[in-house]
């Protein structure tokens, strides 16, 4: 449980760690949160982001949004924005499961037309994307031409039929981070990624099919923008990353910069899970364009994934998926490291943005999202357990405070450990289909660590993101048919 007496109180949801809290801090910390979700956050938590705010270069302040909780280096939630000229770049503030993101679909099918159908829909789109630890893509791609996936990102995908046009101005980056370049990649990660293109991997990675109640429409008028415009519409959400590729970029640099940051670059960390160079740096510019790639993965990835669900509708429904309304939302990412401009004491800036388990959320009138979007601002999609539900969220003017970033799901508040000894699979399945949410999944003790009592409130997490005004609700979605590794 978090000290609340190391923390200035600066609203009802923003609580400043102050510089003084560690020797060492050049920033103050903050975290956006209610005072329940803060005095649910352990102490490693303030630890983490005293140690964030120590990294040199950091502008501003260490932020934690409100789903935040400890992690490997950040806290889970954590946003650090650098100068790139003397700031650094550290794979702890990104994660191993680099670009792990959400993607959002709509259909024209309400809830009365899906249920019917629901079993097989569910058992059809359970053979057709691989899940679990391990499983491998049915895309048939050479190691060589992975470096082309590595260089190209969603593109690949679309431009061999995998995927409409629309979905790339609907995928943050157009689907393909900038500067990737496969020769900064080991071996080592080209053997781990090039068989998993489309595969939702394990963990808390999940498929879902979902449903708007009336009820949970909070701003009808956005929500249309964003396709979310029927009575009980039926959507589909998804969740992964960049699987075995993203973790072994990650380690292969943790590694590299654990042995060269103290000896060439004299630089020094509280914990070496913030191992770290400075971003101008050979080996910061290498890591960076390594970590395109695996922003380039996860893209690839997640757009299978998507062309994989059309097919799936397309055969259940007897419809072409454009018929059935199978149009993108978004895909979002939040674990990313990104150059960005940002107003800093009234002067434009580019800043390194480090997001580990934030959500980008973008104003309206920004630049970098889809031209139908930009009045009302990015969409932000933030998962929820499989027995809680999701929400849609969009950017404000006001979240400039934390970067533009916001929650990127619930945020646990149990180990896997620990909610493996509380709840049983087989009993939980049973559960959630007596309350008309029906899950496939490839294992029992997978299925507990995932228990909606695992994790915290969504409905917590997105009113302390409203009242701490750096995203706004748009519209909640109710799980009804889960797909889990």
């Amino acid at each position: 449980m978090a000290d609340l007496s190391a923390l200035i109180r600066r609203s009802a949801v923003l609580w400043e760690l102050p510089i003084s809290f560690r020797e060492g801090m050049r920033v103050p910390g903050r975290i956006y949160a209610t005072e329940p979700l803060v005095r649910a956050m352990d102490d490693g938590v303030l630890e983490q982001l005293a140690n964030v705010a120590m990294l040199p270069g950091i502008v501003k302040y260490a932020c934690c949004m409100p789903d935040g909780h400890w992690g490997y280096g950040f806290p889970i939630g954590g946003v650090a924005a650098m100068d790139p000229r003397g700031g650094v770049i550290s794979p702890g503030g990104i994660g191993f499961d680099i670009n792990c993101g959400m993607r959002l679909a709509t259909t024209s099918l309400d809830y009365e037309e899906v249920q019917p159908h629901l079993p097989r829909l569910l058992d059809r789109l359970f053979a057709r994307v691989p899940s679990g630890v391990g499983c491998k893509g049915f895309i048939d791609v050479s190691r060589s031409e992975f470096t082309d996936v590595l260089a190209q990102g969603a593109r690949w995908c679309v431009d061999r039929g995998y995927g409409w046009q629309e979905d790339l101005a609907r995928t943050e980056d157009g689907g393909c981070a900038p500067g990737a370049d496969a020769s900064t990649v080991s071996p080592r990660a080209i053997e781990r990624g090039f068989n998993q293109i489309g595969t939702l991997g394990s963990g808390n990675h999940y498929l879902e099919i979902q449903v708007v109640r009336p009820e949970h429409r909070f701003d009808a008028e956005t929500a249309a923008v964003f396709g979310l415009d029927r009575p009980h519409q039926v959507v589909v959400m998804f969740h992964c990353g960049s699987r075995g590729f993203g973790h072994q970029v990650a380690t292969d640099y943790l590694r590299a910069f654990l042995k060269i940051m103290g000896p060439k670059y004299g630089l020094t960390v509280r914990d070496r899970e913030l191992a770290c160079v400075p971003f101008a740096s050979r080996e910061g510019q290498n890591y960076f364009a390594a970590m395109q790639c695996a922003m380039n993965m996860a893209y690839a990835n997640r757009q299978v994934i998507m062309h994989r669900i059309r097919e799936v509708f397309a055969d259940v429904f007897r419809k072409d998926p454009a018929d059935l309304g199978l149009h993108q939302v978004y895909d979002v990412c939040h674990n990313t490291a990104k150059l960005e401009p940002h107003a800093i004491d009234g002067r434009r800036r580019n800043l390194l943005v480090h997001r580990k388990g934030a959500t980008r959320a973008f104003a309206p009138g920004m630049a970098d999202m889809p031209s139908s979007y930009r009045k009302v601002g990015q969409p932000v999609i933030i998962g929820g357990s499989m027995e809680s539900g999701s929400y849609l969220l969009v950017g404000m003017a006001s979240g400039e405070q934390s970067f533009f970033s916001t929650a990127h799901g619930s945020g646990r508040r149990m180990s896997r450990r620990q909610a493996r000894k509380q709840f049983k699979g087989r009993k939980l399945l049973e559960e959630m289909a007596s309350r008309g949410i029906h899950v496939r999944a490839r294992s029992l003790k997978g299925l507990a660590e995932e228990a909606g009592e695992a994790y915290k409130n969504i409905d917590d997490v997105v009113e302390a993101a409203r009242e701490g005004a750096i995203s706004r609700p748009v519209v909640r979605f109710t799980p009804i048919g889960n797909i889990k590794g």
